[in-house]
């Protein structure tokens, strides 16, 4: 959110509050570490933004676009809209054929985690979080080329 104009809609602290009153609904939250934490609060702010953005942009009749990925960043480098829209989708249509890949995505553009946080948060290896972001990265940006 660093990044985005003055007069966001969304501010740091809203969106934080909005993810924590997601996070605060579940019945019995259970947490194994910090880093599990983070990864459920990256889902949080992703569901966040994504369903903001929807609501800005039928507001807006604004219509669909292509995105390069290195535009996207990750979250705190601050996306345009329709940049989390299509980012979010394409999220969800990788998770139909691989969930794990499209998760380590999630946490890697929305919950900023670096390789060895998602690896913890994962509980897989450095190794593996780099080869399976790797392949998926290769998806996404062939994906949002449309």
């Amino acid at each position: 959110m660093s990044a985005e104009r003055q007069d966001h809609t969304l501010q740091p602290t809203a969106l934080v509050h909005e993810a924590y009153m997601k996070l605060a609904a579940q019945d019995h939250p259970n947490y194994r570490d910090r880093s599990h934490f983070i990864a459920a609060a990256a889902l949080a702010m992703r569901r966040v933004l994504a369903d903001h953005a929807r609501s800005r942009r039928r507001n807006k009749h604004d219509h669909a676009r292509t995105v390069q990925l290195d535009s996207i960043g990750n979250a705190s480098c601050g996306q345009e809209l329709a940049d989390v829209v299509i980012l979010d989708d394409a999220l969800t249509r990788l998770a139909e054929f691989d969930a794990r890949k499209s998760r380590l995505l999630e946490l890697r553009y929305f919950g900023g985690l670096t390789n060895d946080e998602i690896a913890d948060a994962s509980q897989i290896s450095v190794a593996t979080v780099k080869r399976h972001l790797s392949l998926a990265e290769a998806w996404l940006q062939r994906e949002l080329r449309g």
